[in-house]
């Protein structure tokens, strides 16, 4: 389909540059209303002016300040979205930040709270807000945006790592609380993008954020990192009626076969194919748990 996200609205948050600027601009060259979010004004108006200049069939792209942590802000964004477009089908959670650099007794308290905040703290409060909408509608898609410190350990980056580990946790959670209603929830790694995420870590140097994580920040620097389109493309199938049913998984944009997910619907939906879960000895090859 040209189209695929015709005829659909979309809240994205994050969505003032990077991948979320990306994904809004993916929805609505799918055909989706957008809805885009983010705390800097001056940043989100360049980037709404941006997404309406990709405008073709009349979609509507507005844009609104918020910061998904504040429970206030979340629900006047979400009241306007459906002052705006009557329906809303499809909430990107792509809101967040790496939160203090450095070891865990050393970083900022505050800013370690903050991070959590934001990252897992104002994914849940958008969904809150969102879902009595989307239960009324009997439909809904929920795309969470997750990261590498959801399944490795990140030392010195620890409020990132706890805080995507705990939301991927809570979209499979999610999704089992809402799967009789019609509500897919999934979550996607995008992969080492060369964002100002990546710049901060660079900022932060060798000393802060540790020597081999400096040094693979610096290589995807210089190679350039996965394209931000891989990530955003994945956001449009998770977004679009072709992935109806499928729900509850961790999706790699770089690594996974989620275009042909549809042919494989079945086992998606009876295995936990795609999911965090804990490794056993046996599973390792070694037979002492027996």
């Amino acid at each position: 389909m040209d189209f695929p996200l015709h005829g659909r609205a979309a809240i994205i948050s994050g969505a003032s540059q990077g991948l979320g600027l990306a994904i809004a601009r993916a929805y609505v060259s799918a055909g989706a209303d957008v809805l885009l979010c983010a705390r800097d004004a001056a940043i989100l108006k360049g980037a709404a002016y941006e997404v309406k200049r990709l405008v073709k069939n009349g979609c509507k792209v507005i844009a609104q300040t918020a910061d998904v942590s504040n429970p206030a802000d979340v629900d006047n964004l979400i009241r306007r979205a459906l002052q705006e477009f009557s329906q809303v089908h499809i909430l990107v959670n792509n809101a967040g930040v790496y939160g203090p650099i450095g070891l865990v007794e050393d970083v900022e308290w505050n800013a370690w709270e903050k991070a959590v905040e934001i990252n897992l703290m104002g994914s849940v409060l958008m969904c809150r807000a969102i879902l009595p909408h989307f239960k009324q509608l009997s439909y809904g898609k929920i795309v969470q945006l997750s990261g590498g410190g959801a399944t490795n350990p990140l030392p010195c980056l620890s409020a990132y790592a706890a805080s995507k580990a705990a939301v991927i946790r809570f979209a499979e959670t999610l999704a089992e609380e809402v799967r009789s209603d019609g509500i897919d929830v999934n979550a996607i790694a995008p992969g080492a993008l060369n964002t100002r995420f990546l710049d901060v870590v660079l900022d932060a140097g060798p000393e802060k954020a540790g020597e081999a994580f400096y040094n693979r920040m610096v290589k995807i620097k210089l190679q350039g990192g996965t394209p931000l389109e891989r990530g955003a493309d994945l956001a449009v199938f998770l977004g679009s009626e072709a992935s109806d049913g499928i729900t509850g998984k961790l999706i790699s944009a770089v690594w996974d076969p989620w275009e042909s997910f549809p042919e494989h619907r079945e086992d998606l939906q009876t295995t936990d194919i795609y999911t965090l879960r804990r490794i056993t000895p046996k599973e390792r090859g070694l037979g002492w748990d027996n």
